[in-house]
């Protein structure tokens, strides 16, 4: 695997390329390797287990597909199967919170958040439990499984809840640093997981925290802010648009609640046109966020894609990433049309 950053703007200041080489991304010009997000998860939580005694799981008869079962088989006694009842799995939860552990419970996302809510806005939010909610199988990559399991609303779901916090890993490696990260963070959390293998972007090497956006790509012209499986086309796009002309800065939004403003501001300032990309509803999802974000601090041409008010497909992922617009050729075309409504408002001026 290339250890490179996956920078390809040369024209920039040499200073650029220090801060992104320090990221260890890699070159995803190069060969890829593509695994589950889920399977670091999995991963995570079993080395925090390791680290923490009161770390416990739960899960609603999915341990395999949520990859729970590596913690599962190897601390049989700190692990529940709740079974197929995700209104008790975070009720269960939020109890063994109240006593002191730090349970992580799994479920499909359309399950869990999608069937649970009102227990987790009640039992967990509204009493500020650190439950760690996972709700694999998320958005379209959940493919062939069509409608019914492709969760494309739990990011709104979620990020409307008082104190909870909203993560969307983009590779195996930021999941299982993930899951080390909400096993230590003292709020109810909810990550969000896909089920086809995905392109590894990040190395070891490569920082996460809850919180901060990362540049993983520096650019003048137009703000590209993506999450979780969306950063990888994101990359995609700016290596098009550098071929544009087009000098791109990616950011990459691991942490949708709370938002990095700083980071996100002091970007969309200097490049004065934004293109926002999520594998879900962009009402009161990412693009929801960061409409509401420029809307009060800082207004400038906005590209929100995602889905548009519409439910999924059975398909390939990339079949319905192309079919809904969510590609890299779509990317492109957004950059290229906030950044002509940049230039007429500039023009107006």
């Amino acid at each position: 695997m290339d250890r490179r950053r996956c920078g390809f703007n040369s024209n920039l200041k040499e200073d650029s390329a220090v801060i992104m080489s320090n990221l260890y991304l890699v070159n995803i010009s190069g060969k890829l390797e593509y695994e589950p997000n889920r399977k670091g998860f999995g991963k995570g939580l079993l080395e925090a287990g390791k680290r923490w005694e009161n770390v416990v799981a739960a899960c609603a008869d999915l341990t395999d597909s949520t990859q729970i079962s590596l913690f599962r088989d190897e601390f049989p006694e700190r692990f529940i199967e709740i079974g197929v009842a995700e209104q008790n799995l975070v009720t269960v939860g939020s109890g063994l919170a109240a006593m002191g552990k730090i349970p992580f419970v799994s479920s499909y996302a359309a399950f869990s958040p999608g069937r649970n809510w009102e227990q987790i806005r009640t039992t967990i939010c509204l009493n500020d439990r650190p439950v760690k909610i996972i709700g694999a199988h998320s958005g379209l990559y959940t493919g062939k499984d069509g409608a019914t399991h492709q969760m494309l609303e739990d990011i709104a779901l979620m990020r409307v809840l008082p104190n909870m916090v909203v993560i969307a890993p983009c590779d195996i490696l930021e999941a299982e640093k993930a899951a080390l990260a909400m096993a230590a963070d003292k709020r109810p959390n909810y990550m969000r997981l896909a089920r086809e293998a995905l392109p590894i972007l990040t190395t070891a090497k490569t920082p996460f925290e809850i919180g901060p956006a990362y540049i993983y790509e520096r650019g003048e012209d137009v703000t590209i802010i993506a999450t979780g499986t969306m950063t990888y086309r994101a990359l995609e796009a700016a290596q098009v648009l550098f071929k544009d002309g087009i000098s791109a800065e990616v950011l990459h939004v691991p942490t949708i609640k709370p938002l990095d403003k700083k980071t996100i501001l002091k970007s969309v300032r200097k490049t004065g046109a934004v293109v926002t990309i999520e594998e879900g509803q962009i009402i009161g999802g990412l693009g929801g966020a960061i409409a509401e974000l420029l809307g009060e601090e800082h207004p400038v041409p906005l590209k929100r894609i995602g889905m548009r008010d519409h439910f999924g497909e059975s398909g390939s992922p990339d079949e319905l990433l192309e079919h809904f617009g969510l590609d890299a050729k779509h990317i492109r075309l957004a950059a290229h049309e906030v950044i002509a409504k940049k230039s007429q408002s500039t023009d107006v001026k």
